[in-house]
């Protein structure tokens, strides 16, 4: 087959439509997935809501053929990153999520729930009024207003080992909630600046133990959370991990060690018993260091047997489909193009257009409830839980 044009209809279908089977006896209809994306529409105890429900459903209906969930916080303690997100820290929680997820699987859609530490990232937690981090250091940046945050980050206090500890079983404990959900697989949050990335950042991360130093030990925690989550989940279950270089407090954060890094990281990554790796760059099929050379998801490839899931830019179908083309990913995930058009793989196969991200979605609050009055929409009650 010669090189494809990715500006026809036909051409982009050729890749983003083929099947996908994972491990564990996941298969995928397409290669399209909605990236994880904070949406801040839960109860205030954490429990998703038949709004949240609807949203997810939509992306199942619109012909994505993999879901993933916004951040989903993990414990009681220092886990929640902002204030009306959802959790999986309880009974309740968890069967909150069951009707979302049936109702993604009703329209034939697979559904990850992404499990989510803010760490020192942390503006919104009503379960405990520190935060907590690899060392105090307080983050770059400024919170985030459209999550309801203001004024610069809190300086976190440095995680115990018993910290440690409770945070890594708090993934574990999560994960298992998920598979009790009917999640069909998790995603561990390794990527954007929260806690497993400030203990992989040098900057972040001043400890002298083991979780401190060399890249091997700040890989630590993350590998640990990575077996915890399997050894909870059991070998049947599907567990990716996603990754990056930028955070949302610093956004231009290159690794130090640039390729050697992404080599020594994806390696260590690989060697894990994990089904996927997601990486994400603003714009995905850009070289990961400097003006040339391969992209993250591209080097990710290169060190890793499971399949890459690029992000970053790709609600072009030229863009996503080249990276597919390239065999720079084995599939692609969407953000604002989803955000866009939850129909988005339905157009794409009708040839219909495809508008431009509108930021209002977004702003003020980048809740459901302001994206609906944004368009006009009737507000749908969030007060309750999802009904069974």
């Amino acid at each position: 087959m010669g090189a494809l044009d990715y500006r026809t209809n036909d051409a982009a279908q050729v890749g983003l439509f083929t099947p996908l089977q994972l491990e564990r006896g996941l298969t995928l209809a397409n290669r399209l997935a909605v990236a994880p994306m904070t949406r801040v529409s839960a109860t205030e105890d954490g429990r998703a809501t038949s709004q949240m429900a609807d949203y997810y459903q939509a992306f199942a209906a619109g012909g994505f053929g993999l879901v993933i969930t916004e951040g989903i916080y993990t414990d009681r303690a220092h886990a929640q990153g902002y204030l009306f997100q959802p959790g999986l820290t309880d009974d309740a929680q968890r069967d909150a999520w069951r009707t979302v997820v049936d109702r993604v699987h009703a329209h034939g859609g697979r559904i990850i729930a992404q499990l989510m530490h803010a760490g020192a990232l942390s503006q919104g937690n009503p379960h405990c009024g520190t935060t907590k981090g690899p060392s105090a250091v307080q983050p770059k940046g400024q919170q985030m207003a459209f999550y309801r945050g203001d004024g610069p980050y809190r300086m976190p206090e440095a995680m115990s080992d018993k910290d440690i500890a409770e945070a890594i079983d708090g993934f574990a404990q999560a994960a298992r909630r998920a598979q009790e959900a009917g999640f069909d697989g998790v995603e561990i949050h390794g990527a954007n600046g929260y806690l497993l990335d400030q203990f992989l950042t040098s900057y972040t991360n001043l400890r002298a133990d083991r979780y401190g130093g060399s890249l091997d030990n700040r890989l630590r925690l993350t590998v640990e959370v990575i077996q915890a989550v399997r050894r909870a989940t059991g070998p049947r279950y599907v567990v990716g991990v996603r990754s990056s270089q930028g955070k949302v407090n610093d956004f231009s954060h290159k690794w130090e060690g640039g390729e050697a890094d992404a080599a020594q990281i994806y390696r260590t990554l690989g060697a894990q018993p994990i089904d996927y790796l997601h990486t994400t760059e603003f714009e995905a099929w850009r070289p990961a260091f400097g003006d040339q050379g391969p992209s993250l998801a591209a080097l990710a490839r290169q060190h890793v047997a499971v399949p890459v899931l690029a992000n970053g830019s790709l609600h072009d179908p030229m863009a996503a489909g080249g990276m597919m083309a390239r065999q720079e990913a084995d599939f692609v995930s969407l953000g604002r193009g989803a955000l866009t058009h939850s129909d988005w793989p339905a157009r794409l196969r009708a040839g219909a257009a495809l508008e431009s991200f509108d930021r209002g979605l977004l702003a003020p609050i980048a809740d459901l409830a302001n994206a609906a009055r944004h368009r006009g929409e009737a507000l749908i009650p969030v007060l309750g839980p999802c009904s069974k």
